[in-house]
């Protein structure tokens, strides 16, 4: 078991996992139209099935409306809007 670190929040996942098999695992809501971070950087589409994640990656979901606003999916996605200094949406 490896501690990775979901939009904040410490999870405990088995090893190896890649972004794609994250957002399987975690039922993340409409997959495609979410953008990922990994480590504070943009994650491109094409790339998550290779990227392999490790102990203490943090990885943030982000879904973007039109105007570049984030929409707050859930409270754990608050950190997100914070750290970023948009305005959040409920």
């Amino acid at each position: 078991m490896a501690k990775i670190y979901v939009n904040g929040d410490a999870q405990q996942v088995s090893l190896p996992l890649n972004v794609t098999a994250l957002i399987k695992q975690l039922l993340i809501e409409s997959p495609e139209m979410v953008s990922v971070q990994v480590n504070e950087e943009f994650a491109e589409r094409e790339d998550w099935d290779s990227i392999q994640l490790k102990e203490g990656d943090k990885v943030d979901f982000l879904y973007f409306m039109g105007g570049g606003a984030i929409l707050v999916e859930s409270s754990r996605f608050a950190s997100v809007a914070n750290a970023m200094k948009v305005e959040s949406y409920d």
